[in-house]
């Protein structure tokens, strides 16, 4: 601006001088000249005045900028991006609020067994996270599984130490692959027999303390925890799982994973009973009890798992098998073996990413305005070894269609067997699920 000024001016006496010489050779009277030089005075002493104003304009853009900048560097910061989250300026202190609604409506076709269709509030979530002095924190609060302790779910400290995280408080131990994905992510509605869905029955989440390691393409994660989670009675059972796992091949298009786990869950004084049963025609539908560790006995639970699992594109299938002995305090141990193999198909042609520190796979994210579809597929079987046709099974077709990031809406028929009570059932179910 000012620049621009001097030159105006410059010019006008270029000008000036000009038109000087010119009146001098033409015989301009004096009268005529001295006008022209009043009016160049004039028209100085406005550029002086422009500039002025110039300069002082300059020097409150610069003192306002550095002001915004401060605000900035000294004011938190908020994101509303799929959830409320604030950090402080100098991000010692971080807080976030989500939450997940899954809700639910299926129908039977029914057998032997007696089975009610409904709806139903499968989970109803509030979660509180963030960080605070370099440990970090979670609690969350499931509304659809009870009121007080009995909805508590993750409820945690952490710090991260070692190249991996220690945890103290309540949360998954590491076993079973599908136990550790979200729910929000898992690829049917419910989980299979190989996780709390059968095998760990009522035993999801621990009291404890963890480590958990990951890089590229490997996780590492220990567990030691009390028998008991916060709704629990108090008891002196204990149990300890450790869970490993390595991709060879992980790119952005193509993941393959292999997992091995162990855990051993061991009851002693006032530790309730361990069980493994099923609900073979999908949640709310006929139960099995495959097999029972009484907790006044002292005898344990021993379980080893391994698994695989692989997305190539939009292709996916994840597979697990895990052996589990029962010890009982008479009638000789009991020894339950549990398979499952799973497979999707992203029609829309998205792919599932993979979160190699943790050793499982997300959920695909829509590409298109149009939103995401997946074709999905399980087999899943449970046996006790040691007693006749105590044996279930489940086949389950499903599609899932993705809104966007939030939102999915996710269809699953279910064909469930029993062998002991030769009950055949069929569900189908309707999940709406958002999640932020």
């Amino acid at each position: 601006m000012r620049s621009s000024m001097l030159a105006t001016a410059i010019a006008v006496a270029i000008g000036t001088s000009i038109t000087f010489t010119a009146s001098a050779q033409s015989g301009i009277s004096a009268e005529e000249l001295a006008a022209l030089k009043a009016q160049i005075e004039a028209l100085q002493a406005q550029v002086s005045i422009l500039e002025e104003r110039t300069d002082a304009q300059s020097d409150i853009n610069v003192g306002t900028q550095e002001n915004l900048d401060k605000m900035a560097s000294e004011s938190p910061k908020l994101e509303t991006k799929g959830g409320i989250k604030v950090t402080s300026a100098d991000k010692t202190f971080e807080a976030s609020v989500g939450g997940r609604i899954h809700f639910d409506a299926y129908a039977f076709d029914r057998d032997i067994a007696a089975t009610t269709g409904t709806t139903d509030f499968r989970r109803a979530r509030l979660t509180l996270a963030g960080k605070a002095f370099g440990w970090e924190y979670k609690m969350e609060q499931d509304f659809a599984a009870g009121n007080n302790l009995e909805g508590l779910r993750d409820v945690y400290v952490a710090k991260p130490a070692l190249g991996g995280k220690f945890f103290i408080g309540q949360f998954k131990p590491y076993r079973s692959m599908e136990e550790l994905t979200s729910s929000n992510e898992i690829t049917m509605m419910e989980r299979p027999f190989s996780s709390a869905s059968g095998l760990f029955s009522g035993r999801q989440f621990r009291q404890g303390v963890g480590y958990l390691k990951g890089g590229d393409n490997y996780s590492f994660g220990v567990t030691a925890f009390a028998l008991r989670d916060a709704a629990s009675a108090r008891n002196e059972g204990m149990g300890a799982a450790g869970r490993l796992t390595y991709a060879p091949i992980n790119t952005g298009t193509s993941t393959l994973h292999f997992g091995v786990s162990a855990s051993t869950e061991n009851a002693n004084q006032g530790s309730p009973n361990m069980v493994a049963a099923v609900a073979y025609a999908g949640r709310r539908g006929p139960s099995q009890t495959i097999a029972t560790t009484t907790g006044a006995s002292g005898d344990s639970i021993g379980t080893i798992g391994v698994e695989a699992a692989g997305a190539f594109g939009p292709v996916f299938f994840q597979s697990e098998y895990a052996k589990a002995t029962f010890e009982r305090p008479s009638g000789g141990d009991q020894d339950v073996d549990t398979f499952y193999v799973m497979g999707s198909w992203m029609i829309t042609g998205e792919h599932k990413p993979y979160k190699a520190g943790n050793g499982v796979f997300g959920s695909a994210k829509p590409a298109g305005k149009g939103g995401a579809w997946e074709l999905t597929a399980r087999y899943d079987t449970i046996e006790n070894k040691d007693v006749n046709n105590l044996e279930a099974s489940a086949t389950t077709l499903g599609l899932n269609y993705y809104v966007n990031a939030n939102l999915r809406f996710m269809f699953n028929y279910t064909s469930g067997k029993n062998e002991f009570t030769r009950d055949e059932t069929g569900q189908y179910a309707l999940r709406t699920q958002f999640s932020f």
